[in-house]
């Protein structure tokens, strides 16, 4: 569990009691920026700190982010508090960076920060330094055990303070500290949501491609805290989180008969959701997390059904001739994006959550496919076949289509929690070919690879983390 809570001068001082030097100081007031001189790139005409989202990766700010000094240097649980501070830096570091919206000075190249100068940094050095932002930051270790990390954020322009959050973790815990900063430096210089404190579920694969072992496993949005939630000895495909993230639902083959399942993060423990003898596959929990929406086979037709998260009897949604699947809610619930070949060709539909007002929203070339909605609603990703597979983006409606990448098959999209990022996976050419994890941004330019230690597909990106 992760407390978090604002710091004002008072806790601060209370927070680092033992430190002569910290219990003395109170944080300067703000310095005035020089009189004459243009704010650098990243700032409005207000001169306050911007980034711009739409432009991605072409003008990324730059942003300092030392070492993050210790009160006092001892050793805890998670390892020495000065290397720990070394360690949350990095991770705030690798964070910014992979968004592509910011350019993290190099750690070799700055000086290190002395305790002191966490509330009271040395704003002449860092405009040197030619960054327009700073984050700063301290780690403590608790009598009863637990790490405090202090995070704070500069606009060294103005030589102001923007904004601090404060967290008290377990020493199990010690990188989401490293994640919450970064998601607060992220909010306040994008004003977007927060995603870096998150996790994917993913299917794990091996062996030939004719033969795959498939795997269900679980890790932190950056790959860390990695670790196998089912052995192997049978098929898994499509998991994904439950909104409490507690469970996963996902299809198995388990017992030979491919069919929907329950896991239960915390025992392991694993149950059939549907029993039924029909094939049952491509699961999604509702955002309430009462329901799960999937698809079921029956006398040759696949449409689509709903059945309460805690079990029972299935209620029909689709009757159209052909496949229906691939549903997915929108993120209040109201209505759902599904794929149908009932056309002719995979396309996309949408309809109320009870099965009513079913209308086609894809008519671009190709067909269309895995439909997701995004948790800000206002966008539905999706895989584009045509040629090649690629992953792309349309209003609910179907307006404002975009294909984000442009690989030989990219195919299976899933939102970050603040809706501005995609994870996906790529299959490599020939029997050969790799699966792995990608995540790209909705302009399509800031494009990386997630790494996993074994092949990857399927991913499922879980809600922020509380």
């Amino acid at each position: 569990m992760m407390h978090q809570f604002r710091f004002s001068a008072l806790a601060f001082a209370l927070c680092l009691a033992g430190t002569a030097q910290a219990q003395a100081q109170t944080p300067p007031a703000p310095v005035p920026a020089p009189q004459g001189q243009t704010p650098p790139a990243g700032a409005d005409q207000s001169g306050e700190l911007v980034v711009d989202v739409v432009g991605g990766i072409s003008a990324p700010l730059g942003i300092a982010i030392p070492p993050m000094p210790a009160a006092a240097v001892t050793d805890t649980a998670a390892g020495r508090t000065d290397e720990l501070g070394r360690q949350l830096a990095q991770i705030v570091t690798t964070d910014l960076r992979n968004s592509g919206l910011f350019n993290p000075a190099g750690a070799q190249a700055m000086k290190p920060v002395e305790f002191g100068e966490v509330t009271a940094p040395v704003f002449d050095y860092w405009a040197g330094a030619h960054v327009s932002a700073l984050v700063q930051g301290f780690v403590r270790g608790n009598s009863d055990g637990t790490l405090t990390v202090g995070c704070y954020l500069y606009d060294v322009f103005s030589r102001a303070e923007l904004a601090r959050q404060g967290f008290v973790v377990q020493p199990s815990d010690w990188r989401r500290a490293g994640h919450k900063c970064a998601d607060m430096v992220y909010a306040k210089l994008t004003g977007e949501g927060p995603y870096f404190d998150s996790r994917m579920v993913y299917v794990s694969e091996t062996g030939p491609k004719g033969k795959r072992i498939k795997r269900l496993a679980i890790m932190d949005q950056d790959g860390a805290n990695h670790r196998f939630l089912t052995n192997g000895q049978s098929i898994v495909l499509t998991p994904r989180f439950a909104p409490n993230q507690q469970s996963i639902v996902y299809m198995s083959y388990l017992n030979e008969r491919p069919a929907i399942y329950v896991y239960d993060i915390g025992s392991g423990a694993q149950r059939l959701l549907v029993n039924n003898p029909s094939l049952t596959f491509a699961p999604r929990v509702s955002p309430d997390g009462k329901w799960v929406l999937f698809s079921m086979a029956v006398a040759g037709n696949t449409d689509l059904y709903r059945v309460p998260m805690s079990g029972g009897s299935p209620q029909r949604l689709t009757e159209s001739p052909g496949i229906d699947t691939g549903g997915s809610y929108s993120p209040d619930g109201r209505r759902i994006v599904f794929e149908s070949d009932r056309s002719g060709g995979q396309q996309l539909y949408t309809m109320n959550a009870d099965g009513t007002d079913q209308q086609r929203i894809s008519f671009g070339g190709g067909r269309y496919a895995t439909p997701v909605w995004s948790p800000r609603g206002d966008l539905i990703a999706f895989t584009k076949l045509s040629g090649n597979f690629r992953i792309g983006i349309m209003s609910p409606s179907g307006g404002g289509e975009k294909l984000l990448t442009n690989d030989w098959q990219d195919e299976g999209p899933s939102w970050s929690p603040n809706g501005r990022v995609l994870s996906f996976y790529r299959q490599g050419q020939g029997g050969g070919g790799k699966a792995d994890l990608w995540s790209v941004d909705l302009t399509g330019v800031n494009e990386r690879k997630i790494p996993t230690p074994l092949d990857g597909s399927d991913p499922g990106w879980g809600p922020l983390r509380p």
